[in-house]
Formats: C-alpha cells, sequence, structure tokens
C-alpha cells in the first residue's frame, strides 16, 4: 500500500528495486578481514573469541529494502508511541500486567526492537521486544561492508546513518542516567551489564563491547550476573562498587525469579537505574498489547485521530487474544495464523498454524494457557537469495528497528531458515540493511 504522499509508480519502483537487489545481487559484501579489525580493537584475539561457536552470527551479505518501506516503519513505530502515551492505554495494559509493573521509572528504556516482515502490504509489525539484542554487533558489522551491486545512492537508515554507536549509544545510557538524576548534575560513573551467568550467553561478546564503549569514555562497566549484586544503604553494590545504572538483559521480564530479588528490590527503591525495566515490558512487548493496538473502536473511544488508526491497521497484522471457547475456529484458520505466547522472546512456544499438531494446539487452547497466548494473523517473510558454498539458495529475512525514545536508531536485518529467526542457518546471522531511495528520500 502507499503509505506516503509520493506517486504510485515511483512508489513501486523503489520497492520493485530493492526488491531485485535482494534476488539478483549475489556479491559477497562482508570484509572479513574489517570485521576481524573491527572487533580486535577490544582486546587480542576477541573475533576469534567471536566467531567460534557462532560461525553463523554475521551474514556475508547485506539486504535491500526500499526508502517508502523505512518510511512505513517509522510510521507504524510513531504510532504506537502516541498510543502509549495515552492515560486509557496505559491503565488497560497495566491493569493485566504484574504488578511490579506498575512502579513508576523515569527511563525510557533503551533498545527496543520493533520486528518487522515485509509482507504484500508493505512492513507489518510482528512483535516489539524491550531488550533487544545486536544493537552494537550491527553498528560494528556495518562498518566492515563495501560497496556492493549497481545501487545507487543507497542510504543507512536510522540516526545510525547520520552518527557514530559511539556517540548514539553513548547518549542514550546517559539520557537514562540525567532524567533519573535531573537537578543533581551527578555524571554516571559506573554501569552494571546484567544477565543471567552472561559468559555463557550467546550474546555475550556484545556484552563485552558495550563495556568496552564505556569505559573508553571514563565510565566504569562490569559484566555480572544479579546474584553478585547486593543492596546497601539504599544503594545497588557489586562488591564495593557502587552500581548508578543496570543495562538489564534478562528476560525474566517481571524479575519474578528468586535468584533476581535484589535487583528487584533495586528497581523498586529507585537505588539504581534499571533500563529496560518491567514496565518497558508491559507497555511495549507484552504481545497482547498488539491485540489492543488493532481494536479500530476502543481506539476510536480512547481518542485516537482517524490518521493514527489507519497506519496501525496498515501497519499491524490482525491480532486476537487465544480464547478457548473458539478454539475450533482456530483450528479451521491455522493455516493463516501464527500463535505466540504474550511473554514470549526468541520464538520460544511460538508456532506456524500450518505447522500445529492437534496434540501442540489443545496445549494450547487448554484452560491454563489459553490466556497467554496470541493468534496473529500470518505474514510470511521475504526473502533473500544468495549464493552460499556453491549454491544458490532463498533466505528468509526480517527487519529490526532498534528504537529510543521513539527514534529509530539503525535498521537491521537477521536472515535464517525454518520456522522463526535463528543463528543457526549457513549463510545467515544479522546483516545491514541499505535502504534504496524513492523520490521523497533525493
Amino acid at each position: 500500500m502507499n503509505t506516503h504522499t509520493d506517486s504510485p509508480s515511483r512508489y513501486h519502483d523503489c520497492v520493485e528495486l530493492a526488491a531485485r537487489l535482494n534476488a539478483d545481487c549475489q556479491c559477497i559484501s562482508l570484509d572479513r578481514d574489517s570485521l576481524r579489525a573491527e572487533l580486535e580493537k577490544t582486546s587480542p584475539g576477541f573475533y576469534a573469541e567471536v566467531i567460534e561457536g557462532r560461525p553463523h552470527l554475521f551474514a556475508d551479505s547485506l539486504v535491500f529494502v526500499s526508502g517508502a518501506h523505512v518510511r512505513a516503519m517509522a510510521a507504524t513505530i510513531a504510532a504506537i508511541e502516541r498510543v502509549v502515551a495515552l492515560p486509557a492505554y496505559r491503565a488497560q495494559v497495566l491493569a493485566h500486567a504484574p504488578e511490579i509493573a506498575r512502579h513508576e521509572s523515569t527511563a525510557r528504556g533503551v533498545f527496543l526492537g520493533y520486528d518487522f516482515h515485509l509482507g504484500e502490504a508493505g512492513p507489518q509489525l510482528i512483535e516489539i521486544n524491550t531488550n533487544a539484542g545486536g544493537g552494537m554487533l550491527n553498528a560494528v558489522l556495518e562498518r566492515a561492508q563495501q560497496h556492493c551491486c549497481e545501487a545507487k545512492a543507497v542510504f543507512l537508515p536510522g540516526q545510525l546513518g547520520g552518527d557514530t554507536p559511539e556517540h548514539l549509544f553513548l547518549d542514550m545510557f546517559r539520557s537514562e542516567w540525567n532524567v533519573a538524576n535531573s537537578g543533581t548534575g551527578l555524571p554516571l560513573r559506573t554501569v552494571a551489564i546484567v544477565d543471567d551467568d552472561p559468559a555463557t550467553q550467546y550474546l555475550h561478546p556484545e556484552f563485552v563491547l558495550f563495556q568496552r564503549l564505556f569505559e573508553q569514555h571514563g565510565i566504569q562497566a562490569l559484566i555480572c550476573d544479579p546474584a553478585e549484586l547486593t543492596l546497601r544503604d539504599g544503594r545497588l553494590w557489586h562488591g564495593d562498587t557502587q552500581v548508578d545504572l543496570v543495562y538489564n538483559r534478562l528476560t525474566d521480564f517481571a524479575l519474578e525469579t528468586p535468584a533476581h530479588a535484589v535487583l528487584r528490590e533495586a528497581y523498586l527503591t529507585d537505588a539504581a537505574v534499571l533500563t529496560p525495566h518491567p514496565q518497558a515490558h508491559a507497555l511495549y512487548a507484552d504481545k497482547r498489547n498488539l491485540a489492543l493496538l488493532c481494536d479500530d473502536e476502543r481506539l476510536a473511544a480512547w481518542g485516537v485521530d482517524a490518521e493514527t488508526r489507519r497506519v496501525l491497521a496498515n501497519g499491524i497484522p490482525s491480532t486476537e487474544c487465544v480464547d478457548a471457547s473458539r478454539a475450533e475456529d482456530y483450528w479451521a484458520r491455522r493455516k493463516q495464523l501464527f500463535f505466540k505466547p504474550a511473554a514470549g522472546y526468541g520464538s520460544k512456544a511460538a508456532y506456524r498454524g500450518d505447522k500445529l499438531t492437534r496434540r501442540v494446539f489443545d496445549e494450547i487452547l487448554s484452560g491454563a494457557n489459553a490466556h497467554e497466548y496470541v493468534a496473529q494473523a500470518l505474514v510470511p517473510p521475504s526473502a533473500r537469495r544468495l549464493e552460499v558454498g556453491g549454491v544458490n539458495v532463498e533466505l528468509k529475512l526480517d527487519l529490526r528497528n532498534y528504537v529510543y525514545a521513539g527514534r529509530v536508531q539503525l535498521i537491521a536485518a537477521r536472515l535464517y531458515q525454518g520456522q522463526t529467526t535463528n543463528f543457526r542457518t549457513p549463510g545467515g546471522g544479522f546483516a545491514p540493511v541499505l535502504a534504496v531511495p524513492c523520490k521523497e528520500d533525493t
């Protein structure tokens, strides 16, 4: 659908050129020597440490997207931000969220991840994540690219296209700190990058890159398990180091696990700035929110203007909260649906309806589980055709918009084969995105 003011012919020319490049541009754009040099700046041997056990973290080529689709994704994101700011929306969402989500934080939440598929009607928002990984890895990856194919005047979309990740990301974390400490003038001194057993996490190399970034700019940074943190004198500590800000990479979004009790208390007592935090997850990432954002009648009753509602209707595939009483209806329509847990992440327990067995379907629709699932209209991902090991293969792709304070910092693609995104596909992994300009971009 034409979502901007350019003429339909120019819109389709722009979209079709990006599609042709994704189908026909076979060249290898990733300069492995440049990538090695970028990663070795962190420490000798860091490149080998990253790649060992992660051979499919980085794709060998990039992905093209039309400038029109870049603008359409940004418009959907902006529309969602307008709705999230409404008191009626917040009251509705927080009413069924975990109690901890009602604690107000001044932090916005770093690295929101808006994930899109490119459907026939343009970009379709599949889900939102609040601790979206890969931002720093993709910034490094972008710097290790070389010219690929005859795409004139392509550009890097997002704020990162006109800034460095070092400046952009540091400003983001400092903003989180400054808002919480407004008027004090206190500088951000210490950051704890926190995850369960962080050294074993697949994206642990990104933690190290962030640690290096902070330390290069005079901010002490440590990577730790939440069990290593303590509370005393109303502040959060790691040993003898007072922690100002926690960069939260946990997937226990409500901090319910006993091992996270100290971090939970620190958040509730404002002993440290936690970002992202439970309220951000409740407002953005609970997938039941997509059903609210698809409910035109409810949005109108909340006073959402017609243009915002139109953008949401165009940009979000129909999503409904699963109702166990409608089991046979879902089963009949299953081939057009994707079932996802409301608080899920990383494609865990998510199922394409056409791949479902009756046994798994019945488990989803059981009384204990039904209200925890949504059914979303299936939007097949678009494709990137590449030569991998001397063979032409077609890889699925999704587009992740990294967003802070409503602004897109960068857009990256994930290339994969299979039912859901993964980092196990030869030739797949994170890939930079280049936008093909339409008339409005020139």
